[in-house]
């Protein structure tokens, strides 16, 4: 049985750095294409950032380019998220997703596994 447990959210301050990790159980984590979503009570879904199956394309959403960066340990079999330049709108509930498939797609559906989430609140 795949399991994703995420880990790494907490209160941080707007312009802080964070790292959000994402272990993968059951599996081994370069045979899934992941990505990060995050939701706001209410919201949709949105996506964050991906990472395709072989590592090689990474996708991020415009509101986080250039300030995060996705990385895989297939050693550790976990997925890093590190984002910078926080901003009280980044406050949101983060998902680590993953699809058994070789690209990353930006809709949730398309998503076979899901982690229980970790809340980041960034203040202002």
């Amino acid at each position: 049985q795949v399991q994703l447990v995420e880990s790494g959210g907490g209160l941080v301050q707007a312009g802080d750095s964070l790292t959000l990790s994402c272990a993968v159980s059951g599996s081994t984590v370069s045979e899934f294409a992941m990505a990060w979503f995050r939701q706001v009570s209410g919201k949709d879904t949105e996506y964050v950032a991906g990472i395709s199956k072989g590592g090689f394309v990474k996708y991020y959403a415009p509101f986080v380019r250039g300030r995060a960066t996705i990385s895989r340990d297939n050693a550790k079999n976990v997925i890093d998220l590190q984002v910078s330049s926080l901003k009280p709108e980044d406050t949101a509930f983060y998902y680590c997703a993953a699809r058994r498939e070789v690209s990353v797609v930006m809709r949730p559906t398309s998503y076979d596994y899901w982690g229980q989430g970790t809340q980041v609140t960034v203040s202002s």
